[in-house]
């Protein structure tokens, strides 16, 4: 029978400052394939991690953007060009009373892709993930702060992994089995 697959190796901190120095030396080293798991937003983290641009904004724009050109250009259509009606006189294309539908359109389309981008940037839904195999890493949403870097990582060597963890000071150094 087969070994499982390795997902990557975690370690386990007490303290979120022990967390970014495990970070910081880990990406010193030249691993980028990498993650942390805390139970509350940790000031520095994210920078050493390496995450330095959001895609979220750029998808949110782009619903508003879609939303406000729909809503106007649906409305143009129905008043100017498929029925048009001469209501007290205004001209069919009065814009100001393309304002509301166009503005609600805009939000709803915006707050749509909000969440679908989120979703998706996150790899949402995720029932299962190789972590959860590791009992110690029910902490994570309580009191504890965990690191993994991935065996994805081009520079991932289990030995030398597990060496810098262990010389981070860490409660345990675990290895996670990929799921089947």
């Amino acid at each position: 029978m087969r070994a499982p697959a390795l997902y990557g190796i975690m370690a386990e901190f007490n303290h979120p400052e022990d967390l970014v120095v495990a970070a910081r030396a880990a990406r010193t080293r030249g691993y980028r394939l990498m993650d942390a798991y805390t139970p509350f937003p940790v000031d520095g983290l994210a920078e050493e991690l390496g995450f330095r641009f959001n895609w979220l904004p750029s998808i949110v724009l782009a619903g508003g953007v879609l939303g406000c050109v729909g809503g106007f250009a649906m409305q143009y259509y129905a008043n100017v060009i498929g029925f048009p009606l001469n209501i007290g006189g205004r001209p069919n294309d009065s814009w100001p009373a393309f304002i509301p539908v166009t503005f609600e359109l805009t939000i709803l389309v915006a707050a749509l892709f909000a969440v679908l981008g989120m979703l998706a940037l996150n790899r949402l839904p995720m029932p299962h993930h190789p972590l959860f195999n590791e009992p110690r890493f029910a902490l994570a949403s309580r009191n504890r702060f965990f690191i993994c870097i991935e065996a994805k990582d081009p520079r991932f060597d289990p030995d030398a992994v597990h060496d810098l963890l262990e010389g981070l000071g860490p409660i345990g150094v675990y290895e996670i089995e990929q799921s089947r």
